[in-house]
């Protein structure tokens, strides 16, 4: 596994990645569950009997199958803190916090290594299917962490079919800020949500909707 890279513990990271040569990452719906299923549980390093199984489990309601044990085998040994997600068919961005020292190391060496044994596997090919080693950028200061992830949810406006709906698309945690959180503590929302109980922006969703994160917000 690579050397982790000059993460602070305790500090929130913007990663993101693409796929090689920009080519699509995904190709069938089981091929972005499969993705997700690396974001959400590879957080520590417990490991599943059937991953397979278990990826065929998930519909958009529930999540995944996973056992009580298996739950809580993955929140106690976590190395890093999930905030927010949106996968991309061709790329995706993520913010992390580092939990552990090395941690968002290990959860993406997870994450896009085990994606990409994947992806060898069931379409017969060899190599990269990443672009290169996921980037990070340290998120600075609060107003970045909020912009940042009403940027990370209105990626879906690139697409013509999302551009008004976005807040319906499925492969973001937009759904899970807004209304119930399916992951339960393997998402952390929390840090960006409570700064907009009781003020007088309404709620995160209208902080979202106007925001101008896309037209121009420098990532």
């Amino acid at each position: 596994m690579p050397l982790p890279r000059d993460i602070a513990l305790g500090e929130y990271y913007h990663v993101f990645n693409r796929g090689a040569h920009r080519h699509a990452l995904f190709k069938d719906q089981l091929d972005w569950t499969r993705f997700l299923f690396g974001l959400i549980y590879y957080q520590s390093p417990t490991t599943f009997d059937n991953v397979r199984r278990l990826v065929a489990s998930y519909n958009s309601v529930d999540g995944f199958s996973i056992s009580d044990a298996d739950f809580e085998n993955v929140i106690v040994g976590r190395g890093v803190e999930l905030v927010a997600f949106c996968i991309m068919s061709n790329h995706y961005h993520l913010i992390v916090r580092e939990l552990a020292e090395g941690g968002i190391a290990r959860y993406m060496h997870r994450v896009q290594g085990g994606y990409t044994m994947y992806a060898n596997t069931k379409y017969q090919t060899k190599g990269h299917v990443f672009e290169n080693r996921y980037k990070s950028k340290h998120v600075l200061d609060n107003n970045y962490l909020t912009h940042l992830s009403a940027y990370i949810h209105k990626n879906p406006t690139d697409m013509s079919k999302w551009k008004t709906r976005y807040s319906d698309y499925p492969w973001s945690s937009l759904q899970d800020f807004t209304k119930e959180n399916r992951w339960g503590g393997l998402l952390a929302p929390e840090v960006i949500l409570d700064q907009f109980e009781g003020t007088p922006a309404s709620n995160y969703a209208d902080f979202v909707k106007t925001n101008p994160a896309k037209a121009g917000f420098e990532i």
